[in-house]
């Protein structure tokens, strides 16, 4: 499915700078933070434009957030249905230490948790370290 049909499948109005910022997470295939976005966006987008962009793809069930190890946000495409506002991803993100590329590995899933009484679960997020399949010697 390309950008435009992507955004018509999830009820988002379509824009050029939606189709765009789409489109760089369609031909990246990994997690993009803000500023991957904007540099691969080029100088003339709008910085505030590329976060609301982030914020309704996200809302909408069209991304979801990848913690990474430095304290920021990246940003991945759902690659399963998510309903508006609400992300049920709960497979394994990983981070190669030679590339800086964060992936999604979707066939490894986070074992459920029990967790104590008084305790409810928003989101739950495993980052593992390593080396990718590309960077390995």
């Amino acid at each position: 499915m390309n950008a435009a049909q992507t955004l018509k499948s999830f009820n988002l109005r379509h824009t050029a700078g939606r189709e765009e910022v789409l489109d760089l997470f369609l031909k990246a295939g990994y997690a993009l933070a803000h500023n991957d976005v904007e540099t691969g966006l080029g100088p003339d987008h709008d910085r505030v434009t590329i976060y609301r962009t982030l914020r309704t793809f996200l809302d909408k069930g069209l991304l979801h957030k990848v913690l990474d190890d430095e304290g920021g946000t990246k940003y991945a495409l759902c690659r399963e249905t998510c309903a508006q506002g609400h992300h049920h991803h709960d497979h394994v993100h990983f981070k190669c230490e030679n590339c800086g590329q964060t992936v999604c590995l979707d066939s490894v899933r986070i074992p459920a948790l029990a967790l104590p009484d008084g305790y409810e679960r928003r989101e739950t997020n495993l980052l593992i370290q390593g080396t990718c399949r590309e960077c390995k010697p």
